[in-house]
């Protein structure tokens, strides 16, 4: 078969934390011919070095990342690479981070909970320049496209900063305001501050009230 002949493979970059994940999603989108991963990479860091290597025309990129978050990722790539599209694929719940996601850059967001064929047919349309998020994400978008605020979340949690929430999932996890700041190469007082501003926003009254608060809802999205 000539070169003019064969056909366009798409670039698929995978951003997860977890070895196994990519695993499966490298199998599962090798497994299409018009689909190849070009790159792996456990966190942001190393997706911003891969990117400019492997050159992918969409990424796979998870909301957590363990560091920088996966919103944050998408932002940097965005300001340096206006061509690659962005999907998101994470275990937590989408109408707390799909509108986050769309305002960093990315055009779509799969649930890791749903059957691998959602995410495979995100991926063709996201590389087909179209947006892929769940029904009613796509109607609270529309809502407030047309300037009815009953669109938007009702959640506490969704009044929550990008970084307060990712602070807030950190504090789930189990982590200490030192181990935070270590992560998020942020001073201790930054933290605390976080912290503050989450208490009031989600009106609990005490920092064990918060850690508590926090770990049910990391246990809720598993």
């Amino acid at each position: 078969m000539n070169r003019a002949a064969r056909k366009w493979v798409a670039r698929v970059m995978l951003v997860d934390d977890h070895p196994l994940v990519r695993r499966g999603l490298r199998e599962l989108i090798d497994d299409k011919p018009d689909l190849e991963v070009c790159g792996e990479a456990a966190d942001a860091n190393q997706a911003l070095e891969l990117l400019d290597q492997v050159n992918p025309d969409l990424m796979v990129v998870d909301i957590s990342l363990g560091g920088v978050s996966g919103l944050d990722l998408i932002k940097r790539v965005r300001a340096r690479n206006h061509e690659v599209k962005m999907l998101v694929s994470s275990m937590h719940d989408d109408q707390l981070y799909a509108e986050r996601a769309l305002r960093a850059g990315a055009t779509g967001y799969v649930n890791k909970n749903e059957d691998p064929d959602r995410l495979l047919e995100a991926i063709q349309v996201v590389l087909k320049g179209g947006t892929f998020f769940s029904e009613a994400v796509t109607t609270r978008l529309l809502q407030q496209a047309v300037g009815n605020q009953a669109g938007q979340t009702d959640s506490p949690i969704g009044q929550l900063s990008n970084r307060e929430l990712q602070v807030y999932e950190f504090i789930g996890q189990g982590l200490s305001t030192r181990e935070i700041a270590g992560r998020l190469h942020l001073s201790v007082k930054t933290i605390e501050s976080h912290r503050e501003k989450i208490k009031a926003k989600l009106k609990l009254k005490s920092g064990v009230e918060l850690n508590r608060h926090a770990i049910q809802w990391v246990l809720e999205q598993r």
